[in-house]
């Protein structure tokens, strides 16, 4: 029923626009006449009005119709709009005043003043246009009268600001009344935005929250960097404002036009993995437009992004792998009411025979594989697990994707993966080098891609302080320096994405994760944002770090380097091979018997032949000792 509802709205609009027209025209052309001849207008002419009047709506109704004026929105309508029914005007008053001339030469207006023409475009113009900025004008007007609620400083005057400041003016619609603006701008100091003022920038916030009596700060900088986002709540708590609210970022607003109800609670995304994504658009729509995409482990927080990313560039098919059965139902149901068609495969991507019969059937034109196993400390007590899935996995689907003739194979990768000093790390940059190799073929182009963490990630830290600030408990810390790169999940599979777009095979690319955070700094706003303090509410102690774990994470080698792309947060790494593909090849099939019978010892110098900046940790360190002292 809420189609219907919504054509009969914009049905009643169109009317009430219609019928105020044809009123106002006729008034309009009636008051000219009367302006014309001082008040006293000839019977003679009167007696022509109505075949004027019916000329001049024959004239005007269907150029108004043409310059879409009946489809303007009331309480909104812009300058464009204002443009748009000047233009109707101007035309229809042309058209009009041409068909009176061509009247008068036939004799069939007699005696018809031309200047009324004139008089009746001024009159007709300021009745059309006041019709339909009449609204405005009341509910400006009406806002401008005090409102109650809760004093509110509006930080950035922008376009998106002055929108905010207008729709918080309505009475009673908000609960905040805006008080002032800050903008970084120097230009926009002292000046009135819709009749606040604009009162310094946003180091002065502190002093203007005081002196104001500012009980709310909204940020309506939808293009600002997480880091000024960050900068601009650590003033705002200074200051002692508990009520922050912010405007989504660009990448997130369902439309331009912005109200209070857009408003929202700060989250980790707006200080951490703000940065807005541009893709190439079109060089993406380009390449997975009506193919057939495959993508593993899309049950996980990664892959399930990935699917609902690709799926905005209409593919033909997309074929979901994964052994997760609850994780990958979701994400099948979400795609299918976006309308999206889905094939569904429960699998282990270690599978070979099960892997090749699902390529043989589905015959994907491009596969993203995401499917690995990521927990550091748990990877360190199974080895022998991260290698079956993280290199053999990877080397069982990408084979598959080179009998069954793929474009390209886009593999997802870590920060671990250089230098590593854990299994995870290692085993991931091995399935790096594996892709790389397999490239040689060319039938199949190979793709890497390298990220530090996403938030909220099955694999982030993110969802163990959430559960440790719901029941009240510790946050545990593993060093006051742990540093990790933070972004977004949805800009992270969107640079993916687009690094997938641009590849030609062979490259190992590098995403630019902005500044790294410390773990510390993220505990202690995640307490903030669950209306704790930290220490008081919620403690925070240190421990060692878990095996295999680094206080910082790189992102390339001392070898490495980069070299830019086209794609200004898109990098690419300098690899520089060990050695020759057959090789490595042979190398990594020559884990399988040690990783089957849990050789340690064998795996690790396997391991550390195909990756020389491999470092063991001290849990490992010490099994081998065991292992060697029997």
């Amino acid at each position: 029923m809420r189609p219907i509802r919504r054509v009969n709205s914009v049905t009643l609009r169109r009317l009430f626009f219609f019928a105020g027209d044809v009123c106002l025209l006729i008034v309009s052309l009636a008051f000219a006449l009367t302006l014309r001849f001082d008040g006293m207008v000839p019977p003679a002419i009167w007696l022509q009005f109505p075949l004027v009047a019916v000329v001049s709506l024959a004239a005007k109704l269907p150029v108004f119709a043409r310059q879409r004026l009946y489809a303007v929105s009331w309480s909104q309508v812009g300058l464009d709009d204002m443009i748009a029914v000047a233009r109707g005007v101007t035309i229809g008053s042309a058209l009009f005043g041409l068909a009176v001339f061509a009247l008068k030469v036939t004799q069939n207006l007699p005696g018809f003043p031309r200047s009324a023409v004139l008089l009746d475009y001024v009159l007709s113009l300021v009745a059309i246009g006041g019709l339909r900025v009449g609204r405005r004008v009341f509910l400006h007007l009406r806002a401008r009268r005090p409102a109650a609620g809760v004093p509110a400083l509006i930080v950035g005057a922008g376009s998106t600001g002055e929108q905010l400041a207008r729709s918080l003016r309505v009475p009673n619609a908000s609960g905040y009344s805006p008080v002032a603006f800050v903008d970084d701008d120097p230009r926009k100091l002292h000046t009135m935005i819709q009749g606040l003022r604009v009162l310094g920038d946003r180091d002065e916030i502190p002093t203007i929250v005081h002196a104001r009596g500012i009980g709310a700060v909204l940020i309506a900088m939808p293009t600002a960097s997480s880091k000024v986002i960050r900068n601009i709540v650590s003033l705002s708590r200074d200051a002692g404002i508990r009520d922050i609210r912010i405007v989504p970022g660009l990448d997130r607003m369902l439309t331009e036009r912005l109200s209070f109800s857009d408003l929202r609670e700060v989250q980790l995304t707006d200080l951490l993995g703000r940065e807005v994504v541009q893709v190439e658009t079109a060089s993406v729509e380009a390449w997975l437009e009506g193919r057939t995409v495959l993508v593993t482990g899309a049950g996980g927080s990664i892959g399930s992004e990935l699917c609902r990313q690709i799926a905005q560039f209409r593919p033909k098919l997309v074929t979901l792998v994964d052994w997760d059965e609850t994780g990958v139902f979701w994400v099948e149901h979400e795609l299918r009411r976006l309308e999206q068609r889905v094939v569904t495969r429960l699998t282990d991507v270690r599978d070979a025979a099960k892997m090749d019969e699902i390529f043989q059937r589905v015959n994907p034109q491009v596969v993203f594989h995401a499917a690995a196993y990521k927990h550091v400390g748990l990877m360190e007590r199974h080895p022998e697990e991260a290698l079956a899935t993280n290199i053999f996995g990877a080397l069982t689907v990408a084979r598959a994707s080179l009998a069954a003739g793929v474009e390209k194979f886009v593999f997802i990768s870590t920060d671990k993966a250089v230098n590593p000093t854990s299994i995870m790390g290692v085993t991931k940059r091995v399935a790096e080098e594996v892709c790389m190799a397999l490239n040689r073929h060319r039938t199949t182009r190979f793709i890497a891609v390298r990220f530090g963490n996403v938030l909220g990630s099955r694999g982030s830290v993110v969802p163990l302080f959430q559960e440790n600030i719901r029941r009240g408990e510790a946050i545990t810390i593993r060093g006051p320096n742990m540093r990790r790169y933070f972004m977004a999940t949805s800009e992270a599979v969107l640079l993916v994405v687009q690094a997938g777009a641009m590849g030609q095979g062979g490259e190992v690319f590098v995403l630019d994760m902005g500044e790294p955070v410390r773990i510390i700094d993220l505990a202690k706003e995640m307490i903030r944002q669950s209306g704790l303090d930290p220490d008081t509410d919620v403690p925070i102690v240190f421990t060692d770090p878990e095996p295999g774990e680094k206080e910082f994470e790189d992102l390339l080698t001392a070898e490495e380097g980069t070299v830019a792309t086209r794609h200004d947060r898109i990098f690419m790494a300098r690899a520089s091979p060990s050695m020759t593909p057959e090789t490595l090849l042979a190398r990594v099939e020559s884990l399988r018997e040690p990783m089957q019978i849990h050789d340690l010892p064998s795996m690790i110098e396997t391991l550390q032949e195909l990756v020389p900046t491999y470092r063991v940790s001290e849990l490992l360190a010490q099994r081998l000792r065991v292992s060697k002292g029997n």
